[in-house]
C-alpha cells in the first residue's frame, strides 16, 4: 500500500527537523489557552525542540478534564478558539466535551483508512455512534478525506443494517470490532450476501479470534487507537506488526503516575502531544498502557511503533466501546442509601463485551437497579446482588477480566 503522504516515510533526521519547528509553535499556542497557561507558565517555547526537552514539561491528565471543564466550560480553557469557532461540540462520558471541525482529515483518521485500503469507490457503512459522542463524525470525516462514500448507519437495528448494506452495496465497515460480527450473523440468518471486504475498527479490543473470523469470511480487518480528544494516535498497517504512530502527534510511554519516559519495550502510560493548532494538548496523559517497539514497520512507514492498547493505567475501562469511569460507579452508589459498595466487572461472552455490576446490598431484586445502572454508567449491564462485605477489600471499583492474548 502506497503511503498517504510523504510524511509517513521521512528519515529520522527529517522528522526531527520538522519536530523542532512544530513543537515550539504548538506549545506557544497552548500557552495562549487559559486552561494550559498556568501549567506551562515559565516555559520558553523556543527551548522545546525535541523529545528530551518535551519530557521535562508537566503532564496534563485526562482525569482532570471534568473539573477543568466545570471551571471553564465547555473545553476547560484548553482550546485555542471559542466554542463558536468550531462546527461541532461533542459529549463523551464523564461528561467531557470535545470540539470538532469539518476540515480535511481533522482527526487524521484518513491516514488509517488509507492504510486499510479504503478509498475512492468504497462505500463505508459507518456504525459508530452519531449521538453526542464524536466517533461517527470522526470516521465520516476520515472517509471523506480518502474519497469514500458514507452510509451513516450508527448503532443497533441489525436487520435494517443488513438490508441497507445489501441494497447500497457497502464494501467497507467502520465501527466497534464486535458489531460487524452481529451484522454478518444477521445477514446469514436472513440469507443475504454482503459485499463488505474491509473493516476499520476502534473503540474496543480486536481479539485474535475475531480477526480470524473476519479473515475466514474474506474481510481484512484493521484497528486504530484513537480518542475523542486527540484523534488518531496510532494505527495498524499491512505489516500487522504493532501500530504506527500518527504523524500529527508525539507519543511518549511513561511510568504510570509520572511523566518519566520508560525504556523501549517497557509497558507504561501513553502520553500524547497533539500538534493540532485548534486543540493543542501538551503531554496529555491518556490513562492507557502500551509499549514502544524497536525498529521500523515492515510496511515501510518510518514513524515510531507501539504495541497498541494494553490496558488502563487507572481503573477507567472501555466496555462495548464506551469508557466507564470510577466516578460513575461512585455516582451509582450515592443514589442508593441501601447500597454499600459496587464493582463493575468486564468480561467476554463469545466475541462480545459483557458488563456485570456487582452490588453489595440487602435488597433481593436486581431489577430495582437496572435503570440506575443505565443512567449512571450509560450502558446496560447484568446486575448481581451480593451481601454487604462480600466484595474484596482491594480498592477496585472496576475490574477488567478480559484477556487480550
Amino acid at each position: 500500500m502506497s503511503p498517504y503522504d510523504a510524511l509517513e516515510t521521512r528519515s529520522p533526521e527529517a522528522r526531527a527537523a520538522a519536530l523542532a519547528v512544530a513543537l515550539p509553535a504548538v506549545i506557544a499556542r497552548a500557552q495562549a489557552a487559559p486552561g494550559q497557561a498556568g501549567l506551562l507558565a515559565g516555559i520558553e517555547p523556543q527551548a522545546v525542540t525535541d523529545r528530551a526537552a518535551l519530557a521535562q514539561l508537566p503532564v496534563l491528565r485526562k482525569s482532570a478534564l471534568v473539573a477543568a471543564q466545570a471551571e471553564r466550560p465547555p473545553f476547560g480553557g484548553l482550546s485555542a478558539h471559542p466554542l463558536a469557532a468550531f462546527e461541532h461540540v461533542f459529549q463523551s462520558p464523564g461528561p467531557i466535551y470535545e470540539p470538532g471541525r469539518t476540515g480535511h482529515d481533522w482527526w487524521r483518521l484518513g491516514r488509517f483508512l488509507h492504510a486499510s485500503g479504503v478509498g475512492k469507490g468504497d462505500i463505508v457503512q459507518n456504525c459508530f455512534s452519531y449521538h453526542l459522542v464524536p466517533a461517527g463524525m470522526m470516521f465520516e470525516n476520515a472517509a471523506r478525506a480518502v474519497g469514500a462514500t458514507v452510509l451513516p448507519a450508527g448503532t443497533g437495528q441489525t436487520e435494517l443494517q443488513v438490508i441497507a448494506a445489501r441494497d447500497i452495496g457497502c464494501t467497507a465497515y467502520a465501527g466497534t470490532p464486535d458489531f460487524l460480527k452481529i451484522i454478518l450473523e444477521k445477514a446469514d440468518e436472513m440469507g443475504v450476501n454482503l459485499s463488505i471486504s474491509k473493516a476499520v475498527v476502534g473503540g474496543g479490543a480486536l481479539f485474535p479470534s475475531l480477526r480470524a473470523y473476519y479473515a475466514d469470511r474474506g474481510i481484512a480487518c484493521r484497528q486504530c487507537y484513537a480518542t475523542a480528544d486527540l484523534g488518531n494516535i496510532a494505527y495498524e498497517t499491512d505489516g500487522l506488526a504493532g501500530m504506527v504512530v500518527d504523524e500529527g502527534v508525539i507519543v511518549e510511554i511513561v511510568r504510570p503516575g509520572t511523566g518519566d519516559p520508560v525504556p523501549e519495550g517497557e509497558v507504561g502510560e501513553v502520553v500524547v502531544t497533539a500538534l493540532n493548532p485548534d486543540y493543542p494538548l501538551i503531554r496529555f496523559a491518556t490513562g492507557d498502557l502500551s509499549a514502544a517497539m524497536p525498529g521500523q514497520s515492515p510496511c515501510g512507514r518510518t514513524n515510531m511503533r507501539i504495541m497498541g492498547w494494553m490496558g488502563r493505567a487507572d481503573q477507567t475501562t472501555k466496555i462495548k466501546g464506551m469508557f466507564v469511569r470510577p466516578e460513575q460507579v461512585a455516582a451509582f452508589v450515592a443514589r442508593h442509601d441501601e447500597v454499600h459498595r459496587a464493582r463493575v466487572i468486564a468480561t467476554r461472552s463469545g466475541e462480545k463485551d459483557v458488563m456485570t455490576v456487582r452490588i453489595e446490598t440487602r435488597a433481593v431484586n436486581p431489577a430495582l437497579y437496572e435503570a440506575s445502572v443505565l443512567s449512571t454508567l450509560k450502558l446496560k449491564g447484568e446486575v448481581e446482588l451480593v451481601p454487604p462485605g462480600s466484595l474484596p477489600n482491594d480498592g477496585l471499583v472496576i475490574e477488567d477480566l478480559r484477556r487480550y492474548d
